[in-house]
């Protein structure tokens, strides 16, 4: 009896192939950070933009959306949540949120849990000068605004950094201690009359 040699070559690989995926190391955790009231560039909802009075660009509830994050890296003892408005202010850019000290044991926060002061995070300054979330208030007939959550893994105790930080003091307080990043895309625009 004949064997081809080419069938024999395809046999081996295949076998080489099954034994190595069934030996393979499991694939590496991601650190993420999602929601689930949007997906990473969907569409924030008009009940998470800002509701300041005597600002007609505000038409929500200022209700930040749910937050959760997953797999942070090793050694991580707190986090740090940023919002930031890229689009805003002709291109220059606001700041929505600036918040700290989150500690480690934390995975994630509750919708509109931080629009208000909390025990779980250190408030910062954001644009407005306010510790907590601030929701997007896009002028009208304007395109879509790109509002990135960063959520900066550290190995700072959660009670090292005083509150009142802004976005660029916070920035520069991390360095040597950012231990990873995750990031999510909210986009929203003036909802149309």
């Amino acid at each position: 009896m004949m064997v081809r040699v080419g069938s024999l070559l395809a046999a081996g690989a295949f076998v080489i192939a099954t034994v190595c995926a069934a030996t393979a190391a499991p694939a590496p955790k991601v650190f993420e950070l999602t929601s689930s009231s949007f997906r990473d560039g969907g569409h924030l909802a008009v009940k998470n933009a800002g509701n300041i009075q005597g600002m007609p660009n505000c038409v929500g509830e200022n209700i930040s959306p749910p937050l959760a994050w997953t797999d942070p890296p090793d050694g991580t003892k707190s986090f740090a949540l940023l919002m930031f408005d890229p689009e805003a202010n002709g291109g220059i850019g606001n700041s929505h949120m600036v918040i700290y000290g989150i500690p480690a044991s934390v995975t994630g926060f509750a919708e509109g849990e931080i629009s208000k002061p909390s025990d779980k995070y250190v408030g910062g300054k954001n644009g407005r000068g306010l510790s907590t979330y601030q929701g997007p208030c896009t002028p009208p007939n304007t395109d879509w605004h790109h509002y990135t959550l960063i959520l900066v893994a550290t190995d700072l105790d959660p009670k090292a950094l005083e509150p009142g930080l802004t976005r660029e003091d916070l920035l520069a307080k991390l360095k040597g201690h950012a231990k990873g990043t995750a990031g999510l895309i909210g986009k929203f625009r003036h909802p149309e009359k």
